[in-house]
C-alpha cells in the first residue's frame, strides 16, 4: 500500500512515520508513506498557498492552484483522494477496513480557514474524526492512517485486530495479563481454565455487557443473534 499525505507542516509527521508499528511497517516494506509539502507545488514566488476569502470573513483559504497541481502530480488510476475536513463523514472501523484494501491513498490536510470549494471537485472522499474542529488536518490524518495501516496484511497479527472494539460492532471485552492477582483484583477463572469454548462465550458476554453499559446506541443499530439476545436479556436482569 502507498499513502501520500499532503500537508503544510511535514515536520509534524516525523515521529509518526519513524516510531512504533507504523515505522516498522514502513521499514519492512509493507506500506509506503510519503509526506508531501504543499508549498513545493505553488507557483507563487513567496511560496504562498492561501488567500483571503471572497465575500469577506476571517482567516485565509487554501487556494486551488497548489492543491490541484499537487494532486495531479501524485494521482494515478488506482488512487483515492481523501480530504480531511470537519464537514466529512465520521471515520469508522468499517471504513478503515475498506481503505486498507486500496492500493494508493492520498490524504489532503487542510489548515487555516479551509479549502476553496472548487478543490472538492478532485476529491473522492471527505473524512472527519469527530464533530469538533482542530487547527488542521494533520492529526486527523495520522489517526486515520494509523487505523488503516494496522489492518494491512502482515503489519500486526490478524488475531490482534479481529476482536478490536468496533471490529464486530461491539466494544472489546476486558483483557488481562500477569500477575493473576493484583491489589486484591483477580483475573476471572474462565480465562485460566483452558476451555476455548467457555472463553469465547465469556468474551462475547463481556463484550455485550460493556457495549450495553458504555455504548447502548450500538445495540440499536445491529441485529442481535438469538444467543446475543439471550445473553443481553440476562445482563439487563442482572442474571449474568
Amino acid at each position: 500500500m502507498k499513502i501520500d499525505i499532503i500537508t503544510l507542516f511535514p515536520l509534524m509527521f516525523e515521529g509518526f512515520v519513524n516510531e512504533s508499528i507504523i515505522g516498522r511497517a514502513i521499514k519492512e516494506g509493507l506500506v509506503e508513506i510519503n509526506i508531501v509539502n504543499l508549498r513545493d507545488y505553488t507557483t507563487n514566488k513567496h511560496l504562498k498557498v492561501d488567500d483571503t476569502p471572497y465575500g469577506g470573513g476571517a482567516g485565509m483559504v487554501l487556494a486551488c492552484q497548489p492543491v490541484f497541481d499537487c494532486i495531479k502530480a501524485l494521482k494515478s488510476e488506482n488512487s483515492l483522494v481523501i480530504m480531511m475536513t470537519p464537514q466529512g463523514e465520521v471515520h469508522s472501523q468499517q471504513r478503515a477496513h475498506e481503505l486498507a484494501l486500496k492500493n494508493h491513498l492520498i490524504f489532503l490536510c487542510g489548515h487555516y480557514e479551509g479549502f476553496d470549494e472548487r478543490i472538492r471537485s478532485i476529491v473522492d472522499l471527505e473524512l472527519s474524526i469527530g464533530d469538533y474542529v482542530l487547527t488542521g488536518g494533520e492529526i486527523p490524518a495520522m489517526a486515520i492512517v494509523d487505523s488503516i495501516v494496522r489492518l494491512v496484511d502482515g503489519v500486526i497479527e490478524k488475531e490482534s485486530h479481529e476482536y478490536d472494539s468496533h471490529s464486530n460492532w461491539m466494544l472489546e471485552h476486558p483483557i488481562y495479563t500477569k500477575p493473576r492477582e493484583y491489589e486484591g483484583m483477580v483475573v476471572p477463572d474462565v480465562l485460566l481454565n483452558g476451555n476455548h469454548k467457555e472463553i469465547l462465550k465469556y468474551k462475547k458476554i463481556e463484550s455485550l455487557r460493556r457495549t450495553y453499559q458504555r455504548r447502548p446506541d450500538l445495540l440499536e443499530k445491529h441485529e442481535l443473534s438469538d444467543d446475543e439476545k439471550e445473553y443481553l436479556d440476562k445482563i439487563i436482569k442482572g442474571e449474568l
